[in-house]
């Protein structure tokens, strides 16, 4: 595909996934969003997908990344259905929150930032390790034992309850 048939798409095929990440996620910011990343991934793709092909090719991303949001919200809501009452959470969270940062306080310093990195920012093993300069068996080495420590210095939830 070249430069042409890229601009001629952008121009056939942009109000139509607009129109169709619309009504599928229901955001119109979240919408425009979706179409841009799709038609930026096209760009850095341009010479590797054909021009026959780019249709498939927007409207696969665009529903992939629809996909993907919607999977991440249904998390984020059952996470947050599962939550107590306010009073009850309120005083456990804050004793719980500041026993783990103790613990992380006493980790070794690569395990902390690797456990952070997964469990706090959600990245994977390989980010990680593209982040730390590590592999992803010691990413997932330091991970492991980032976690048990803390299990082990947190002990019983029941006895932080």
């Amino acid at each position: 595909m070249n430069i042409h048939d890229y601009n001629s798409g952008v121009d056939s095929y942009a109000d139509g996934l607009y129109r169709f990440a619309v009504k599928s996620c229901g955001n119109s910011d979240q919408a425009r969003d979706f179409v841009q990343d799709a038609f930026e991934k096209l760009w850095t793709k341009l010479e590797t997908v054909e021009a026959d092909k780019m249709k498939s090719y927007l409207f696969s991303t665009v529903y992939n990344a629809i996909v993907d949001s919607a999977r991440k919200n249904q998390r984020k809501q059952t996470y947050e259905a599962n939550l107590q009452t306010p009073s009850q959470v309120e005083t456990t969270y804050f004793d719980v929150k500041e026993k783990l940062e103790e613990g992380l306080l006493k980790m070794p310093e690569i395990q902390k930032q690797v456990v952070l990195l997964r469990d706090y920012e959600g990245y994977s093993y390989h980010e990680i390790g593209e982040i730390t300069g590590l592999s992803e068996q010691q990413v997932k080495v330091y991970i492991f034992r980032a976690r048990k420590f803390l299990r082990t210095y947190i002990g019983q939830l029941e006895v932080l309850i």
